[in-house]
């Protein structure tokens, strides 16, 4: 068990990394427009973006599993450095082909940070203080949503697009010396086996769905045949039923096949993957209605976001700092409740409503999506033991950039915006309306799945969770930092 100090030290490290790959989401974008003008490379514009998911999605579950084989230190360490590595390297880019295998290189480290602070959280403390400290991580994407874009145009337009890549050094090498210092590696002395044959069909299979993805979004430019966006899927799904194959044979498989006969992660997963496919059509959709539809500028669109960016912490907190006392279920029923409300609210405004009805609705959903993502989080971590935690942890992160991946292409294709690339009020108006009515029929989908999860609380007798054992085993080991 660590010490309070030591275990104090690392919290802050954890909250640290946390804060610089949730940051990274946001600043990068307020910087694209100086990076594609010094660099001449407006065509690549989305490559920028796209090859950091795209490493962050395929090493979230490597990393899960690694952390789990290896310990957390060793494994986080090691992603923070390469994350700070691809930093490094990506400020001092000469050109876009740089600057995009660079950020390849950044998205490769940040795979650890998304997930495994949480995993070691779910180690380190027990249920109840869990919970609320989780609830406080996963309030900082909130805050990374609000102070992204500010500090990424105060950089840019005083300093450099290169200090947005350079400010993540400082910050990244201390939370290394707390890490390094404070955090004690606790793994078993034997032969381990590293699953590359699936390491590599997964990284082939996810890659080939991502990019058939991009195609059907028409991120790569030009025209793309139906047969080649096919083909791409096909090969996917061929790779990933390799994968599955060989995950079943596998002595140390990434994804543990034990964790899909577990009802909690499965409705976890489930819930997860449907919130991110709501959450991008918020997240985008939301200001575009206001630009496009309401004829605002994108400054006034971007305050009238900010009650989401404060309502979501908020959420994240509350839930913390109550699952322990009123149960998961009943922490999720809410949320759900309070999603179904707003997006519903959406599918009632029109071209004429007033901003504060949207800020509103807004603010309702992001106090929902801080609720029951928080809560689905602590839901994970307490349902396994040490030795699945960290597998367990990075699939479900994986399950949910997979959601925001699928629901920005599926809604991207019923979104119309008029001829020849200009917005058409009227018709961008009727086509969010039918994105909006989708997303409360989703809402309703999250409610079904929110009556149907266990209602996980804080046990009276031990003071732990009644769920947080390893699958098949007794609960040793929980409580200790790896």
């Amino acid at each position: 068990m660590q010490n309070v100090h030591s275990r104090r030290n690392i919290t802050i490290a954890l909250f640290v990394v946390t804060f610089l790959a949730a940051i990274e989401g946001t600043i990068v974008g307020t910087a694209m427009p100086s990076i594609t003008k010094e660099l001449y490379g407006v065509q690549q514009y989305s490559w920028i973006i796209s090859i950091y998911l795209l490493a962050v999605v395929i090493t979230t579950p490597i990393y899960g599993k690694l952390a789990d084989l290896y310990g957390r230190k060793k494994i986080l360490i090691a992603g923070a450095g390469i994350f700070l590595l691809g930093s490094m390297l990506s400020g001092i880019a000469g050109s876009m082909d740089q600057l995009i295998w660079f950020r390849a290189v950044q998205g490769l480290g940040a795979g650890a940070l998304t997930t495994l602070p949480y995993t070691i959280i779910g180690d380190m403390y027990d249920f109840e203080r869990r919970a609320k400290v989780q609830g406080w991580l996963a309030s900082i994407w909130g805050i990374a949503g609000i102070t992204g874009p500010l500090f990424g145009g105060l950089l840019v337009d005083f300093v450099s697009w290169r200090a947005i890549f350079y400010m993540n050094l400082p910050f990244g090498i201390v939370a290394l010396y707390l890490l390094s210092v404070s955090m004690k590696s606790v793994t078993e002395r034997k032969k381990r086996y590293i699953d590359y044959p699936g390491i590599i069909a997964f990284t082939i299979g996810m890659y080939a769905f991502l990019y058939a993805m991009s195609l059907l979004r028409g991120d790569e430019g030009g025209t793309t045949s139906v047969v080649e966006i096919g083909l791409w899927f096909a090969g996917s799904a061929l790779f990933l039923l390799l994968f599955a194959w060989i995950e079943r044979r596998s002595p140390e498989p990434i994804i543990p096949i034990q964790l899909f006969r577990h009802s909690i992660i499965n409705m976890a997963n489930a819930s997860g993957f449907v919130l991110c496919v709501i959450m991008v059509v918020i997240v985008f959709y939301v200001p575009l209605w206001i630009q496009g539809v309401g004829e605002k500028s994108a400054t006034y669109s971007g305050m009238a976001m900010i009650p989401l960016s404060i309502t979501w912490p908020l959420g994240s907190i509350l839930a913390g700092n109550y699952i322990s006392r009123i149960g998961l279920k009943r922490i999720c029923l809410a949320a759900a409740c309070l999603l179904l409300l707003g997006t519903i609210g959406f599918t009632f405004i029109h071209a004429s409503s007033p901003i504060l009805v949207i800020v509103l609705c807004t603010a309702v959903v992001g106090l929902s999506f801080g609720l029951i993502f928080t809560s689905l989080t602590v839901a994970v971590t307490s349902a396994v033991g040490w030795e699945m935690r960290g597998a367990a942890t990075a699939g479900h992160n994986f399950v949910r950039t997979l959601g925001q991946t699928i629901g920005i292409t599926l809604f991207g294709l019923l979104l119309h915006t008029g001829e020849a690339n200009l917005i058409e009020p009227q018709v961008l108006e009727e086509s969010l309306h039918g994105i909006f009515l989708w997303v409360a029929g989703l809402s309703v989908a999250i409610m079904l799945l929110a009556t149907l999860m266990p209602n996980i609380r804080r046990d009276e007798d031990n003071n732990t969770s009644k769920h947080d054992r390893p699958i098949g085993e007794n609960a040793a080991g929980t409580g200790k930092a790896h």
